[in-house]
């Protein structure tokens, strides 16, 4: 992610901020990428207030912003804890969706239907709620429950992960999303099923053995062990994983950070969106994140990412490189 000025003092602001510390409201306007004062120009997002929005309103009814104005349904609200998970929810929400744009996504360019989200709540007035994450023709359902860091790390470890964050969630099931888009394209599914399997395979009968005999951790042939359950999940997977590289790499260099592959490519002017080397991203990424790791580690904290790429999962990864701008 990248960093940006105050218009006010000209001083850093980073992507969540609101408020300048010189005491200047702002709001993020995903269309210049770029922070602007609030005032006549740049009214706030209607939901500013009720769970801290930091875009700019956008054309949609009601004063929403562009983030916002995808949210079809959110949680109960009669039930207290749910505005703050709703909070995070949308917060991570954004992050993903300024990336995206980055390609061209989601962005006043893009013809295209922009996704509908469905932020369900597992609690709620009338009871408890069983909530699938999940993606279907174009509605995205996120469980906000996993807002909440115990929840989430409960879960993460139940299902033996090695990563799990709502930042995540929402990669991966945009990157079911943006496979509906991308199988329009022409030449796209035949190169994908030579990689990535036959997308048409049963679904439900896959994730059955999936659960029944779950793949083993070090599969050299998919990213995480859930990608081997179907082509499906393959992709989603490595599109999720791509969108995080892509990110590690971005923000470091925007944040000044160096390392040997970082500095062969650029330093501080590498654009990894920019870039159409796959592989040379894929090495920047990874090496700043086993750099990130051992910082972490010297904290007693996860591994930011703590994965191994193979070579059939750096294929993978380049595949959806090449192909995400197509989907705009």
């Amino acid at each position: 992610m990248e960093t940006f000025t105050c218009p006010a003092c000209g001083e850093r602001l980073f992507f969540r901020n609101a408020v300048c510390g010189c005491g200047a409201a702002v709001a993020f306007d995903p269309e210049t990428r770029a922070f602007a004062l609030l005032g006549d120009a740049c009214a706030p997002c209607a939901n500013r207030d009720a769970i801290g929005c930091n875009w700019r309103a956008g054309g949609a009814g009601g004063g929403l912003c562009a983030s916002c104005a995808m949210t079809r349904t959110m949680p109960d609200l009669a039930v207290a804890d749910n505005a703050a998970l709703w909070t995070e929810a949308e917060e991570a929400k954004r992050q993903v969706l300024a990336n995206l744009m980055r390609w061209g996504l989601f962005t006043a360019r893009d013809a295209s239907p922009a996704p509908v989200f469905d932020m369900l709540a597992e609690q709620t007035e009338s009871g408890a709620a069983r909530v699938m994450m999940g993606h279907l023709d174009g509605v995205v359902t996120i469980n906000i429950a996993e807002a909440d860091p115990a929840v989430r790390e409960a879960r993460r470890q139940q299902m033996a992960e090695r990563y799990r964050t709502m930042t995540g969630h929402f990669r991966h099931e945009l990157g079911h999303f943006v496979f509906a888009r991308l199988a329009a394209a022409e030449g796209f599914l035949d190169a994908f099923r030579a990689l990535f399997g036959d997308e048409r395979a049963d679904y439900a009968e896959a994730l059955r053995r999936h659960y029944a005999r779950p793949a083993a951790d070090s599969d050299p042939d998919h990213v995480t062990p859930y990608a081997a359950a179907h082509p499906h999940e393959d992709w989603a997977e490595t599109f999720a994983h791509h969108q995080h590289l892509v990110d590690i790499a971005d923000s470091a260099a925007r944040m000044g950070l160096i390392s040997p592959a970082l500095a062969a490519v650029g330093g501080a002017d590498f654009d990894p969106y920019a870039c159409d080397d796959a592989e040379q991203v894929l090495r920047v990424a990874v090496e700043l994140g086993v750099a990130v790791n051992h910082v972490n580690r010297a904290m007693g904290l996860h591994d930011v990412y703590p994965f191994v790429l193979t070579a059939a999962v750096r294929e993978k990864l380049a595949f959806a490189h090449r192909w995400i701008g197509a989907a705009a």
